[in-house]
């Protein structure tokens, strides 16, 4: 079926059944290319799987309608464009059609609320209280690190590194001590702002051991891409043992195991807690010993070449005491006095020493 827009341009025709053909050909193509991409990393947590079904369900009903309505731009310019000596014609005086109007505004809106209505059972789903008890983690942003607070006997216990045991409930209490952030598990599938002032909840139920990337997924400063760590799901036992050497003081920046290793504090032990994904230091400086090319704050080599310990122990722990020229202050995380025991800092400032030749 074809139908001719104006006798003056007989050209100027739309052939509706190639048109329909072409769109719900190039539709399927798209919904079928759409729920084979992999577009999530596997998933790791109770909340994931309808998460993961609205993504696809809103796959399907986005994609004929984003089909559509390009089919019918792309048959208009190819069919409707300005040929040569066709500069001065007028086009043809086009009247409303009312019945179209109707259908094109009310289609939509019952296509939106549908979803909707499908989006927010999904999310009344996924933030119901479990029937088992759940466990409580505090998490702080403040730029550029995440610190996360464990409460055991009425006693709460900071750490720069996420342990959760699998298949225990977690409810999690975001908070940010200056700009916004956005705590983010791509695999738990469930991220919301951390924001000053704010006491921002969630609940995820970890399902699937291993190690998952942490990230900010609000832009907060300079090193906003270097705001990352790691979320280990583990077995109870795990967890428990993890949870004895951080009341301890045992655990340290590399992942959590005791910062022994013959040397308790000696070059070795700084260097691994350097290059640690849970400190970071290796992505913002450069340090040729280490391997680290990073260039939001100053070049280590340089830096600190001739400095004392003291300096960089007060460095570590006090960023903004010495800032070097050339780059701003409050961008590294001032929380290393805390997250790290002493005796880790001490490694760290003995290795740093040592590889710049410091006195």
């Amino acid at each position: 079926m074809s139908v001719q827009q104006d006798p003056e341009r007989p050209q100027a025709t739309v052939n509706v059944r190639l048109m329909v053909l072409v769109g719900v050909v190039v539709a399927a193509l798209g919904i079928a290319a759409g729920l084979t991409i992999h577009w999530f990393p596997p998933s790791a947590s109770k909340q994931a799987g309808p998460i993961d079904t609205l993504w696809k369900v809103l796959l399907i009903a986005s994609i004929p309608v984003f089909v559509l309505v390009e089919t019918v731009v792309v048959f208009s310019v190819w069919k409707f464009r300005m040929r040569p000596g066709e500069e001065l014609l007028d086009g043809p005086p086009i009247h409303g059609n009312t019945r179209l109007e109707i259908v094109w505004t009310a289609i939509p809106a019952i296509l939106l609320v549908g979803l909707c209505t499908y989006a927010f059972l999904v999310l009344e789903d996924i933030e119901k209280a479990p029937a088992a008890q759940e466990m409580n983690v505090r998490v702080v942003g403040q730029q550029f690190a995440w610190t996360f607070y464990y409460t055991q006997n009425g006693k709460e216990y900071a750490a720069p590194q996420l342990h959760l045991p699998v298949n225990v409930p977690v409810r999690f209490t975001i908070q940010s001590k200056d700009v916004l952030h956005d705590f983010w598990v791509p695999a738990f599938r469930v991220k919301k702002d951390a924001v000053p002032g704010i006491n921002v909840n969630y609940r995820v139920t970890p399902t699937r051991q291993g190690t998952y990337p942490i990230v900010c997924a609000e832009l907060c400063g300079l090193g906003h891409s270097v705001m990352r760590g790691d979320a280990t799901v583990e077995t109870r036992a795990a967890f428990d043992k993890f949870m004895t050497g951080l009341r301890s003081g045992a655990n340290n920046a590399a992942g959590g195991q005791p910062a022994g290793g013959g040397g308790g504090g000696g070059t070795a032990n700084g260097k691994a807690i350097f290059t640690s994904s849970t400190t970071n230091c290796a992505s913002c400086h450069t340090l040729s010993d280490a391997g680290a090319t990073g260039t939001i704050g100053p070049d280590l080599d340089k830096a600190l070449k001739g400095k004392s310990q003291q300096f960089i122990h007060t460095s570590i722990v006090d960023p903004n005491a010495f800032v070097a020229k050339g780059y701003p202050a409050n961008v590294m995380p001032p929380t290393f006095g805390k997250t790290l025991q002493p005796a880790q800092i001490d490694a760290l400032v003995k290795y740093l020493s040592d590889v710049t030749k410091g006195g």
